[in-house]
């Protein structure tokens, strides 16, 4: 979440060496969606979909209609619930500018934001101050990365839960599976005053998150992820902000001239995995939210499902196996701050399992899956 959200300012290098489990390439792509100190959950993340057949992925010990069931059964008028969605509402709906700074371990790295609403349409620029130069210009779900030593843009659809904006679904689903609590004693954030939301996992199968919204607008200024244990994995912050004002649109422009630069669309189509034979017992709790299929420049197809209890989010991806490629480093299990990655192998292909969730949910998750080819395929 947390961090998308989310979903963040580690760059790639770093990544890859703590991603023994996984195929390079695509923890290089995976990165390019974790550059702007986001939750997971903004990574790559297409059109939602409904929920697929019965039996394609469900809840570990039951069908998706029964967690459907579940869900949609919880409902709560907590005030805990209530800030939540005025928190997301906030993300999207008001004027803000500032910096904000993505923490993991001793790593620190800062990014400028400028969001704009207009009554109908969002509008975001996001500067990355620290390393490589880059922008990213958002248009309501339609994102835009501008990478300059190479002069490309990269264009994709992306939901709008990135920091400051946070949750998948409604908060009153998410009371099943966490407890959320305000403390008494306001905070402070970028020196505005705040107050502070513990959110409590009920289970082991996701980490607990501490969030500090501005008191006056309900915008996030401030969100942790915590261990079981209390430790804060990472954590994502404004460091300086003003909320509310008028913002020239020419703030939204790119630092630099773009009229020559190559655009590149991220191809990616909505796929059934069920149809195509895989089973994914998801934790207690998660629900797919995408399945797609993405194409790469070096003419590989990498399929992805998304699952996510509202907060944490899971992303499975799949590839076809190839004995010959060096990038397939050993099976197992490897992290970065809050994210931990699994790689594993299952039949003739090689699945790439990572989410902001503990090692041991991965794990679990990842060694369950199974596949199934389809009647008549060879």
């Amino acid at each position: 979440m947390v961090s998308e959200h989310g979903r963040r300012g580690r760059n790639a290098a770093r990544f890859k060496q703590v991603s023994a489990a996984a195929s390079h390439r695509l923890l290089r792509w995976v990165c390019m969606g974790l550059w702007l100190g986001l939750p997971l959950q903004a990574l790559g993340q297409g059109t939602p979909l409904a929920l697929p057949v019965a039996g394609a992925v469900t809840p570990s010990g039951a069908t998706a209609s029964s967690q459907s069931s579940e869900t949609r059964g919880v409902v709560s008028s907590s005030p805990e619930a209530t800030l939540l969605r005025q928190i997301q509402k906030a993300a999207r709906h008001l004027n803000y500018e500032g910096v904000f700074t993505f923490q993991q371990g001793e790593s620190i790295e800062s990014s400028r934001m400028i969001h704009v609403f207009d009554g109908k349409d969002e509008k975001e620029r996001i500067e990355v101050l620290d390393g490589p130069p880059r922008e990213y210009l958002r248009h309501n779900d339609e994102v835009q990365s501008l990478i300059p030593e190479q002069k490309i843009i990269l264009r994709e659809q992306q939901r709008g839960d990135r920091f400051p904006g946070l949750l998948v679904t409604d908060p009153a689903a998410l009371e099943a599976h966490y407890q959320l609590r305000t403390l008494p004693e306001p905070y402070r954030v970028a020196g505005r005053t705040c107050r502070v939301i513990d959110i409590t996992p009920r289970d082991a199968h996701r980490y607990g998150y501490r969030l500090c919204a501005d008191i006056a607008s309900n915008l996030l200024l401030k969100a942790q992820t915590i261990t079981g244990q209390g430790a804060v994995l990472e954590q994502v912050a404004f460091t300086q902000v003003t909320i509310g004002q008028v913002i020239n649109e020419q703030a939204l422009q790119p630092a630099w001239p773009t009229a020559d630069w190559s655009v590149q669309h991220t191809k990616q189509q909505v796929i059934d995995l069920g149809a195509m034979g895989w089973r994914v017992p998801a934790p207690p709790g998660y629900v797919p939210t995408s399945q797609l299929a993405r194409a790469f420049a070096d003419q590989r197809t990498v399929n992805q499902l998304v699952l996510s209890d509202g907060l944490a989010t899971i992303s499975i991806f799949i590839e076809p196996y190839r004995a010959e490629r060096s990038e397939y480093l050993s099976q197992g299990a490897a992290r970065s701050g809050s994210v931990n990655i699994f790689g594993i192998r299952i039949a003739n292909f090689w699945l790439t399992v990572l989410g902001e969730v503990p090692a041991t949910t991965l794990e679990l998750l990842a060694q369950s899956i199974q596949y199934v080819p389809p009647v008549g395929s060879r």
